[in-house]
């Protein structure tokens, strides 16, 4: 696999702009205050800054007033909002939307950055941040439709991140969203077609939702490594200031050791999900086989996983006792880290899918559970 990767001087300079935009408008205390509210009302700032800049139209066409950069050429953003560990459906409405949406102008309207949406896709039990949400897509047996937010009822749910919040939706007269009574909504799967009604009606679809999926998933792993060197670089701060013995704890071998193996962790994390956004991007283009998109997208999503998981383990352990305390701004990019790796299918999930995909075992198929729960269970995607 190509590990060398020689972005375009403009993307690097997106990214670093998306950086710098974070920075002001998303610090760690609109984070914070993000995980207190008991009822959230609206997005950041930082959103509309992102908006501003076109990043929500990276992956909306061209002859829609988009970028059309493709997840391949925007795939450094996604990473700079995961270091930020920036609130809201992200993934939802800068991927999964662009690639279901046909409507002409829903995609004006996420070129712009005048919608906000949530996606609960396939057999997924909870929409992330849908209380934040203008529209939001679902994804059940084949079909698919988008609905407008107040067309539906919210639950939410426990989860990981008091930030990334999940909730199970209900459609209509206690017709609900999860599996636990749901009917179909008519909307083949895929790319949404047709017009919302001024009464909210859903829209029908007529493409697949599974390069969605896993373009979705690969962005997530972006932002994982975008946590991942987050906390590796706070963690690192840390262990400079800690001092034991008389010494700061940097010092020691141990600790020296660990932070060594979590760079090394997205040193090799961060090239293979640069080569699974490639490889989305050309599949979309039928350029590759279904077989080699499973292989690159779970690839990225497990070793970012790993990544990630490991720069949060040996952050506590750097951190101590104190890292677990809510007061520490750590305890909220690790909860975006258990949150994300669990997102989309977690690691488990991907190198077991990954093995199928290499080995061709047929009692490993390919169409593996993508989705977990906040517990950790499977979902069954299919």
């Amino acid at each position: 696999m190509e590990t060398n990767f020689p972005f375009a001087d403009h993307q690097l300079a997106f990214a670093f702009a998306v950086r710098e935009v974070l920075a002001e408008h998303c610090p760690a205390a609109a984070v914070r205050e993000a995980s207190r509210a008991v009822r959230r009302d609206g997005r950041l700032p930082a959103w509309s800054q992102l908006a501003d800049m076109g990043f929500f139209g990276m992956l909306v066409p061209e002859e829609q007033q988009g970028r059309g950069r493709g997840l391949a050429g925007s795939i450094l953003a996604f990473e700079e909002t995961g270091r930020a560990a920036l609130p809201g459906p992200v993934v939802e409405t800068a991927v999964v939307a662009p690639l279901l949406v046909e409507d002409g102008d829903l995609l004006l309207q996420l070129a712009a950055g005048k919608l906000c949406v949530s996606a609960r896709l396939g057999d997924q039990v909870y929409a992330p941040d849908a209380d934040l949400a203008d529209l939001l897509i679902v994804e059940r047996d084949g079909e698919s439709c988008v609905f407008p937010a107040a067309g539906l009822r919210l639950t939410p749910q426990a989860g990981a991140d008091p930030v990334r919040r999940l909730f199970s939706l209900t459609v209509g007269a206690g017709e609900r969203t999860d599996g636990l009574a749901s009917r179909p909504t008519g909307r083949p799967t895929g790319r949404l077609t047709g017009r919302l009604t001024e009464a909210g009606t859903a829209r029908r679809s007529t493409a697949t939702a599974v390069p969605a999926l896993e373009a979705a998933t690969v962005a997530v792993a972006a932002q994982l490594v975008g946590l991942a060197r987050h906390v590796l670089d706070v963690s690192a701060d840390h262990a400079r200031s800690r001092r034991q013995f008389g010494m700061p704890v940097s010092a020691f071998q141990a600790i020296k050791g660990r932070l060594a193996d979590v760079a090394v962790a997205i040193d090799l994390a961060a090239p293979v999900v640069y080569a699974a956004a490639a490889a989305v991007d050309r599949a979309g283009r039928g350029a590759v086989a279904a077989s080699g998109l499973d292989r690159a997208v779970s690839a990225a999503k497990a070793t970012a996983g790993e990544a990630a998981t490991r720069a949060a383990e040996t952050a506590l352990r750097v951190y101590g006792a104190a890292g677990y305390a809510d007061e520490l701004d750590l305890r909220l990019w690790l909860a975006r880290v258990w949150s994300l790796v669990s997102a989309y299918g977690d690691t488990g999930v991907h190198r077991a899918r990954l093995r199928a995909a290499v080995l061709g075992d047929p009692a490993l198929p390919s169409d593996l559970p993508r989705a977990v729960s906040p517990q950790g269970r499977g979902q069954d995607l299919r």
